[in-house]
C-alpha cells in the first residue's frame, strides 16, 4: 500500500524528488505548499520551467546558456574579447561574473576530463576552444576549472592541444591562483577570493 492519500500526489513527490540534493519529505512538503498555492501561482511556477526549456540555448561562441544565438558577454563591445576564461560550467560563469572583477569573455566546456566517468576530451567543448584560439585574436587563455586532479588533467591536456596547434602566435597561458582551496568547486568559493584569484592569475606551467 502506497504511503500517500493519493496516487497524483505520489507522482508530483516523485517528480520533485528526482532534482539533485531534494529528498522525498523536503519533495513532500514543496508538492503540499505548491497544492495551497493558486491556479495562476502554479501555472505561472510550472510555465517558467517549460519556457526555460524550450526557450533557452547555448550561445554559438562560449557554450553559455542563453536567450539569444550569441549571449550577452560575447555580444557585448565592453568586453575584452582577447581573454577567454575557461571553466567548467555555466555556475562557473556565474560566480565569476559576480566578483565584478573579470572584463574578458568566457568559454564554457560544459564538464572536465575524467576517466573514471568515462569523461574524455570529445566528450567535452575542447575543440570548439582550439577553433576560438586559431582565429589569432586571443591574446590569453585564463584556465579556471576545479583544483582537483581531473580538473588539473583537463588543464594540461588544453595547454598541450594549444601548444601543438601550430598558431603562428602562442597566447599567454595562465591559471587562477590557488587562494581557491584544492579540491574546491567554484560555484562555492566565496566573491572575494574567487576575484582574487582571476586578479592575482599565474602563468600556466605543465
Amino acid at each position: 500500500m502506497s504511503d500517500y492519500p493519493s496516487v497524483i500526489l505520489e507522482q508530483a513527490v516523485n517528480q520533485m524528488s528526482s532534482l539533485p540534493g531534494v529528498g522525498k519529505r523536503t519533495a513532500l512538503r514543496l508538492v503540499l505548499h505548491l497544492l495551497r498555492q493558486s491556479d495562476a501561482e502554479v501555472e505561472a511556477f510550472s510555465g517558467a520551467f517549460t519556457r526555460l526549456k524550450k526557450g533557452v540555448v547555448y550561445c554559438r561562441e562560449c557554450h553559455n546558456i542563453s536567450d539569444t544565438e550569441v549571449c550577452p558577454i560575447c555580444a557585448s563591445t565592453r568586453r575584452d574579447h582577447s581573454t577567454i576564461c575557461v571553466v567548467e560550467n555555466v555556475q562557473d560563469v556565474m560566480s565569476i561574473e559576480n566578483t565584478g572583477q573579470y572584463t574578458g569573455v568566457y568559454h564554457v566546456l560544459g564538464g572536465i576530463i575524467s576517466p573514471m566517468e568515462g569523461i574524455g576530451p570529445k566528450d567535452i567543448e575542447i575543440d570548439s576552444l582550439i577553433e576560438r584560439v586559431a582565429k589569432g585574436d586571443v591574446k590569453e587563455i585564463i584556465l579556471a576549472l576545479p583544483t582537483t586532479m581531473e580538473g588539473d588533467t583537463t588543464n594540461f591536456y588544453i595547454y598541450r592541444r594549444i601548444q601543438n596547434a601550430g598558431l603562428a602566435q602562442m597566447p599567454k597561458i595562465s591559471q587562477i591562483a590557488r587562494g581557491v582551496a584544492v579540491g574546491n568547486q567554484l560555484e562555492y568559493t566565496d566573491e572575494i577570493t574567487l576575484g582574487r584569484s582571476i586578479v592575482n592569475r599565474i602563468e600556466f606551467k605543465a
